[in-house]
């Protein structure tokens, strides 16, 4: 049984008389015949490992019976010239393990035919709520509910993201090997930054590590922000020139797998910190060393982000910064990490468990002095604490400065 049979398996364990059906999506059109790239829904994914657009997954569960099947396009000869074969019915069953696979052009007639079942049917409802458009099951959930409003219609979110936030040992390999070719990166930057570049470059660079690795996705737009910029959160338009004297804040990650990375460093344009970078600098490392002390079964990022928050209280007035802490550090100091960046959350005060991921990203942010300092890393909450993944990226002072030296 593969780790995706399992972990459907896990998923229909508590329930019962239900019928669970999941899209791995569309790629939305961009413009006349160009299609935005497609992403796969992470859920469909989590539970099949497949990548493809417009396919359904099923699964029926009636006593102690559970049957699977997965809907596909039909093999087409003709678009097979253009942009290559679909992926063939035995191909979708040696990668899944399903039961049986079906044709996708069906999929409509098959959720009118659950309007007729006496099982609750659940449909993956989340929708994020600045989207222009809902997710396909939104879409189908409230056609059916709307023409059988006695049918029972439910959410399966909430399920299966209480799974994905509990790492197994597959996913946090995953997550080591996008945190290896994300320290590639990194590196590169560091020993080739200089003043008279732009931004650009250095995502230039971090890309090229990342092609030679064979990683043809990012985790995220990547952020490459010097001097001023760098107090701009997700600054992402990597388009001003690196000036001497500036610092380079980077936050960015590969992915393995769609597993994800996301890593920050910052480090100066010329190689060489000035005090005064250098004194916020440590303050910042002091910051997230604190997290990662106390970064534990039981506490939740909202009790790390206070102690972050106590920490600069009483830090930052002694080097001269003296506006409340909100005016340097506007963001909290993690979140979530997995097939998304920002992965799945229940609920953010809700204590940590071993097997999570989450970010560790303390920073703090003075305009009027061109700083922008951030430093994230990558953790692994174990039973008695945590475990650094990105440890053996650099990011002390001395590490930086001898690493831009060579």
């Amino acid at each position: 049984m593969n780790i995706y049979k399992q972990r459907r398996a896990k998923l229909m364990d508590t329930l019962n008389n239900t019928t669970v059906v999941l899209f791995s999506g569309m790629a939305p059109l961009k413009s006349e015949d160009e299609f935005y790239p497609f992403e796969v829904n992470r859920n469909f994914y989590y539970l099949t490992g497949l990548t493809n657009e417009s396919m359904a997954l099923v699964l029926n569960k009636k006593g102690n019976v559970l049957k699977e099947k997965l809907f596909i396009l039909p093999f087409d000869e003709k678009l097979a010239k253009w942009v290559g074969g679909r992926m063939l019915k035995e191909e979708a069953i040696a990668l899944t393990e399903v039961d049986e696979v079906g044709n996708y052009e069906e999929i409509e007639d098959f959720i009118e035919s659950l309007s007729n079942s006496e099982d609750t049917v659940y449909f993956d409802l989340w929708t994020n709520e600045d989207a222009k458009d809902n997710n396909i099951g939104v879409d189908f959930a409230y056609a059916l509910k709307e023409n059988n409003p006695e049918l029972d219609i439910d959410d399966i979110y909430p399920l299966i993201a209480k799974m994905r936030m509990k790492k197994d040992e597959t996913e946090v390999e995953e997550v080591k090997k996008a945190i290896a070719i994300t320290k590639k990166g990194v590196e590169a930057m560091m020993k080739n930054i200089r003043p008279g570049i732009v931004e650009m470059a250095m995502e230039g660079l971090f890309n090229y590590e990342l092609a030679k690795e064979n990683c043809s996705l990012n985790a995220f737009k990547s952020i490459c922000a010097s001097g001023k910029r760098a107090t701009i959160l997700h600054y992402s338009s990597n388009n001003s020139l690196m000036e001497d004297g500036e610092l380079f804040l980077c936050d960015l990650g590969a992915t393995s797998n769609k597993y994800c990375a996301d890593i920050s460093r910052t480090f100066p344009v010329n190689g060489k910190f000035t005090d005064r970078q250098k004194e916020i600098y440590e303050i910042v490392l002091k910051a997230q060393q604190l997290v990662i002390d106390n970064a534990r079964p039981g506490l939740s990022t909202v009790d790390l982000n206070k102690i972050v928050v106590d920490f600069y209280k009483e830090e930052l007035p002694k080097h001269g910064l003296n506006k409340d802490v909100r005016e340097y550090y506007y963001h909290g100091v993690s979140h979530q990490l997995g097939l998304d960046t920002h992965d799945v959350t229940l609920d953010r005060k809700a204590p940590l468990e071993a097997g999570n991921i989450i970010t560790d990203e303390p920073g703090l942010y003075i305009e009027d002095e061109n700083i922008g300092i951030r430093i994230e890393d990558d953790l692994l909450i174990t039973e008695d604490g945590c475990i650094v993944l990105s440890s053996d990226i650099p990011k002390t002072v001395e590490e930086i400065e001898e690493l831009a030296a060579r």
